[in-house]
């Protein structure tokens, strides 16, 4: 029995040397990393502004496979926010400072810990230098689980650099990865949709219209409104000499549904037209390059764009239904002109015996 006394005895000195040990391990801790990400600073920026990419390239967030994020309405830029569950705990985070194409602040949350996190984003010679800085306390619980991996700085430190690392290797696999293909003349069914308009400038159209439809399908989910197919883009000008285009993102309804006056979500519709279909597969950035096949082929094919009806970009599969850019497919609709065939000279005919009329679907390609 006194050696069982003995035993307990050190077990409890080990223990509570265990705790004086951790208790006396700073709390408080600063780690900054850095990294150069072979893609364009645009694209990095934006990739990392939007807290819906984020489960994509951090690590605990794509190690752990509990965790489950919810997003609101705005996800990208200041005021963009973000929270999570997983079997560690629970956590949120949301930007307060954000300076396109060049650096972000946010503060995030995680079990009651708060801290800081900044980013910076630079040219240099073969991309993006990102720069990753996060300040932050945490409790003892926390300081229990750096102390087994080394310590709370090379814990924090190694799952930042692997995080950056994960931020390279989706980028360049993600957006470089694309295919363009014409599809040639088909009509494009009508629709009813509501939509949100803005003028915005083309450079900053790719990320208006993820901050508008993320919003838009918020608008649906609380409202109870069933979408009646996929979101879609519908061009209104597109002013090269001035870089400014006025669009809609638009979600299609089946019924017609009237909003509140003085909504910036309003009700829209639009006929069937005979169009140029290109797909895009991949991230949207390639959208100019898929525009330019098309009028490359209407101009190839001695076809006439129809001035008064607009570009359509259907969303077939986007960041809602997959995290992966390239297995995005975009859908676009390029409207022609129908030319008048002259009239024939009558012809007299003797009189048959009618029979039933067959439907005609010559050139009919409803996509």
């Amino acid at each position: 029995m006194r050696i069982l006394k003995y035993i307990f005895l050190l077990i409890v000195l080990a223990l509570v040397g265990v705790t004086v040990f951790v208790a006396t391990q700073k709390g408080n801790y600063e780690i900054v990393s850095s990294r150069v990400v072979k893609s364009p600073r645009s694209v990095v920026y934006g990739y990392v502004n939007d807290f819906r990419n984020w489960e994509n390239f951090i690590a605990w967030a794509k190690d752990d496979a509990s965790a489950k994020f919810t997003f609101p309405a705005v996800t990208s830029g200041k005021g963009g926010s973000a929270s999570w569950k997983s079997g560690d705990g629970e956590g949120k985070i949301a930007t307060y400072f954000a300076k396109d194409n060049d650096s972000l602040f946010q503060k995030m949350e995680f079990n009651g810990s708060p801290s800081e996190i900044s980013w910076k984003f630079e040219d240099v010679v073969g991309g993006t230098k990102v720069t990753w800085k996060t300040k932050g306390k945490v409790n003892f619980w926390y300081k229990v689980q750096s102390v087994a991996k080394g310590g709370l700085e090379r814990m924090l430190g190694a799952m930042n650099e692997q995080s950056l690392a994960n931020l390279d290797k989706t980028l360049v696999y993600e957006v470089n990865t694309y295919s363009i293909s014409e599809n040639g003349t088909v009509y494009k069914s009508g629709s009813k949709f509501l939509k949100k308009t803005i003028l915005s400038t083309i450079a900053n159209a790719p990320k208006n219209m993820r901050i508008m439809l993320s919003k838009m399908q918020f608008f649906f989910r609380k409202n109870d409104i069933s979408a009646y197919g996929k979101p879609f883009i519908l061009y209104h000008s597109y002013d090269t000499a001035n870089g400014l285009t006025r669009f809609s993102v638009c979600m299609p309804v089946k019924d017609e549904i009237r909003t509140a006056p003085g909504s910036d979500i309003s009700f829209g519709e639009f006929d069937a037209m005979k169009s140029i279909k290109v797909t895009l597969n991949g991230d949207y950035s390639h959208r100019p390059e898929a525009w330019q096949r098309a009028s490359d082929y209407i101009s190839k094919a001695k076809l006439e764009r129809d001035p008064n009806i607009r570009v359509i970009e259907v969303l077939n599969k986007n960041i809602e239904d997959t995290k992966s850019p390239s297995k995005w497919v975009t859908h676009i609709y390029f409207p022609i002109r129908s030319i008048a065939q002259p009239p024939k000279p009558a012809v007299t005919r003797q009189p048959v015996e009618p029979k039933p009329a067959e439907n005609s679907t010559d050139e009919f390609s409803i996509q």
